[in-house]
């Protein structure tokens, strides 16, 4: 069967999906999604077949939409925005401190999804109960993270283009800087920061290449003991896979990689000493996210949120009290820091004479 892709939204990003052959850019189809059945344009197809894609593993084209569906599709995307309207409103009488970023509405209006952003858990069960009490549906709070965010608005990039998460990364590939030091380049944050903020996703595009280079590349700055004398590393170029080397008579070199291994360079001094070996790397920390689903029968039980807001009891920090044992930190009889009210000095009472 032809593969063709489909998109759900505007400059989003495209899916495969095989069906049968008679569409062309610009049809509506209706397929099946996790949101159950729904809408989709086809972007471009038919294709035989595609690099690294599979037609067995790619999911079907249920039929070509017809004008009741169309029809439906319009009213959702207008309940959407509605419903944008509404929760923002709602956000600002309750000065929530959150950020909507946007609703989606399932094809048979079971379900609306509220993307929001935050820095932190805020008390939104207000807010829960005002959307249900207005749509009488099933209603989803999703807390995304910066990247999320930027994913389904979009935005242009650095490079004059569409942001590559919008376009098609479907995942988010670990970003530190260390790959911005190891590509050399300027770390200014406005230069090596994407309008989400965040490190550009392109900086680990060529990190494999770069792990490769400098896998087989010297330490820059060191000085090694070769066939034809000590030499120091001064510069390493990752494109032309050569290092340029400082000799004992002063003369720069250029060399490849192969002509450096051929020298038989060597450190004595660089054996790691005991107890001194690298720190394991710590595991990159992605952004939380907080779902909540809430339906007309559920709203108005007292406990729906308890397992995922803080207890007041916690919030409210209790009194501390001083420790009637405790071991005073100096010899003067008190702890640190006392005020000493409560401290007495006692007088050693002088020897009794023998006449007395």
């Amino acid at each position: 069967m032809p593969i063709y892709g489909l998109r759900f939204r505007t400059l989003g990003q495209t899916s495969y999906y095989s069906g049968p052959p008679g569409f062309k850019p610009g049809d509506h189809v209706l397929i099946d999604a996790e949101q159950g059945r729904t809408l989709a344009q086809v972007v471009s197809g038919p294709a035989e077949a595609l690099p690294g894609v599979e037609e067995a593993s790619l999911p079907s084209v249920l039929r070509e939409a017809n004008a009741e569906e169309l029809r439906q599709g319009q009213e959702n995307e207008a309940l959407s925005r509605e419903a944008r309207l509404f929760c923002r409103q709602c956000i600002r009488e309750r000065r929530l401190d959150m950020k909507l970023v946007d609703v989606e509405v399932f094809f048979d209006r079971s379900k609306l999804i509220f993307y929001f952003t935050a820095p932190a858990r805020i008390d939104f069960r207000d807010l829960v109960k005002d959307l249900v009490r207005e749509y009488r549906a099933r209603i989803e709070l999703r807390q995304i993270g910066v990247r999320h965010e930027t994913q389904m608005i979009g935005a242009v990039g650095n490079c004059g283009m569409v942001c590559c998460c919008r376009r098609y990364l479907r995942k988010f590939a670990p970003v530190t800087i260390r790959m911005a030091k190891e590509q050399n380049l300027f770390l200014n944050p406005a230069k090596i920061s994407g309008i989400c903020g965040r490190l550009l996703c392109c900086l680990s595009y060529e990190q494999e290449n770069y792990d490769r280079f400098h896998r087989n590349c010297p330490r820059l700055g060191k000085k090694y003991q070769t066939s034809q004398g000590v030499m120091k590393v001064l510069r390493a170029n990752m494109f032309r896979n050569t290092l340029s080397v400082l000799t004992e008579n002063n003369e720069e070199l250029e060399v490849s990689l192969d002509e450096w291994q051929a020298l038989t360079p060597y450190r004595p001094e660089s054996q790691p000493q005991a107890g001194q070996g690298r720190q394991p790397a710590r595991p990159p920390q992605g952004d939380g996210m907080l779902v909540v689903s809430v339906t007309p029968d559920n709203v108005e039980e007292p406990n729906l949120f308890g397992n995922l807001l803080p207890r007041e009891k916690d919030a409210k920090a209790a009194p501390t009290r001083p420790e009637e044992n405790a071991v005073p930190r100096n010899g003067a009889g008190g702890a640190a820091g006392d005020s000493g009210k409560n401290r007495r000095k006692r007088r050693r009472r002088p020897p009794r004479s023998e006449s007395e």
